[in-house]
Parts: C-alpha cells; structure tokens; sequence
C-alpha cells in the first residue's frame, strides 16, 4: 500500500471517528472494553439493580460451546458479585434485534455456563439486553422488560431468564432518569453533549485524547480491511449463487452499518454503483426527531 493510499484511509478513518457514536458497535465495544466502572453503571441502570457490582467485564466475547451451530459473539459479556451475567447488544437495524435473536442469544449463554454433568438448577440468572436506535416494538416505551409467565395461573415462570430491550428512539423532554439521559447519550457522537459522566469520559478518550485517537484510527484501518475482503467475498458469493440485487444491497448494508468504509470502497467491493450506495446510506440514517 502506497504512503499516499495509506494517509488517505488514515483520514477517512479519523473523519468517520467523528461521527461514531455508542450506539455504533465498533465504537461501544471500546468505550466498553476494560471499563468495570462504566459497564457496571449502565448495566445497574437498565436493570434497576442498584447494589450491581461487575467482577468480570469482556468486549467481543465469542462463545466457545456451540461447535457446529451457529457462532455468536456477544458485544459486551459481564459478571456480577452474585454470578448473574450480562449481554448488553447495541442494534442500529430493527432485522438484527428480531426477538428469536434475543431467544438464541440467551439460550446459547446457558450453554456455554452449564458443565457437563452439572445440575439446571446451576444454570445462573442471565440478562440479555438490546439498545435499539429505534422503537422495535412501536409502543414509545422508553424501556421493554420481558419475561416468561405461566399463562394459565398468571405467575412468574422464575426460570431466571430475562431479556430487556430499551428503546433509543424515545423522546420523552420531560423524563430526567438516567435511563432516559443514557439512550440519550447513545445517539451522541459528541461527548460534550452527553449527559452522563462516564460514557462522556470514554467518549472523549477515544475521540480526543491522542492515544485513544491513534489507537481507534488504527484499528478502524485495519477493521475496514477486513470488511473489504469479508464483502469482496460475500458479494461475490452470494451474487453468484443467489443472482439478484438483493444479495449485493445486503453486502453493503452491512458495511455501511459498521460505518469505516468510504461509500467508493464500498461501490467497488459491493459492486453497486456509487450512486445507489450514497441512496442506502441516505435511507440508513436516523429520523431527525
């Protein structure tokens, strides 16, 4: 790769940088990663668990058990003091929050805690956790927990799994909660404008200061990189064995959607014109509220 190559992507990395924001899973996964404090602050938030106390906190945790099903990698995987876990999800697109993925996601992290031989009553209380740019469920609810119930007596199931989805899209002016000031700050890519210290704080590490600017400019290369090779791949398999635009449009979504490609790489490794990948983009956009 030439200097001039080089310094062109270094620059597109570091305009794109600008506009990441929590919500964005390149960047949460490292606004989360080593921070106990700032996981344990929004994990007792979402859940209302106030004495919450994080002992173990992963960033891209790949599940080891499920040879030969499908793989996941959890974007943030935590432990608390009293062994409940934690997957918190961030999801731009309503099709990557769909509830039999939230289904899968918890049942695949049963697996991967229970031994072999060990007793189901070993199995701990888990939370999978979706924040959601928009409202996935429409009803402008700021906050979406569930759990299973015994439908004929009406009472709690208490098999100690929940999923909770919040709602990134809620409007609310008037509602001063953390929760309310934390979905705020999701949608922020600048830290001034956050509310809350802590996401502001390692918002602005990676955004200001220079050591955490160099090391996002380097890593967002080298993740480019491999979203050019994975969509040179995947377009050009699923062109060949689907043979529709539909397969072309979902490679370049997806790039889009991980926001560290120019719309020119991602024309040439997508094979859409230029003109149709600006339009996606345009539609990919949040709705100004």
């Amino acid at each position: 790769m030439s200097n001039v190559t080089s310094d062109r992507i270094r620059m597109e990395s570091l305009e794109q940088l600008k506009m990441l924001r929590p919500i964005d899973d390149i960047f949460m996964r490292e606004i989360f990663r080593n921070n106990k404090e700032l996981t344990e602050f929004v994990l007792r938030t979402i859940t209302g668990i106030s004495d919450l106390e994080v002992t173990e906190e992963h960033s891209q945790y790949d599940l080891q058990r499920l040879l030969g099903a499908r793989s996941v990698c959890l974007d943030v995987f935590a432990k608390d003091s009293k062994g409940r876990r934690y997957n918190l999800e961030v999801q731009r697109s309503v099709n990557g929050a769909e509830p039999k993925r939230a289904r899968y996601h918890s049942s695949s992290i049963d697996v991967e805690l229970l031994d072999t031989g060990a007793k189901f009553t070993d199995l701990p209380i888990t939370y999978v956790i979706f924040v959601t740019e928009t409202d996935v469920f429409g009803e402008g609810k700021l906050i979406y927990p569930i759990d299973r119930i015994n439908t004929a007596t009406g009472k709690p199931f208490d098999d100690d799994e929940h999923i909770i989805y919040v709602n990134g899209e809620y409007t609310d002016k008037g509602d001063d909660s953390d929760l309310a000031k934390l979905m705020h700050d999701f949608l922020c890519s600048n830290a001034d404008d956050m509310l809350l210290p802590l996401i502001a704080e390692s918002t602005r590490y990676y955004k200001t200061n220079p050591k955490g600017v160099e090391y996002m400019a380097k890593n967002m290369t080298d993740w480019g990189n491999e979203l050019k090779q994975e969509g040179r791949q995947e377009g050009r398999q699923e062109g060949r064995q689907e043979g529709k635009q539909e397969a072309l449009i979902e490679t370049a979504l997806k790039m889009l959607k991980k926001g560290v490609m120019s719309f020119e790489d991602i024309s040439e490794y997508s094979s859409l014109p230029l003109d149709e990948v600006k339009a996606l983009a345009e539609k990919c956009k949040p709705a100004a509220t």
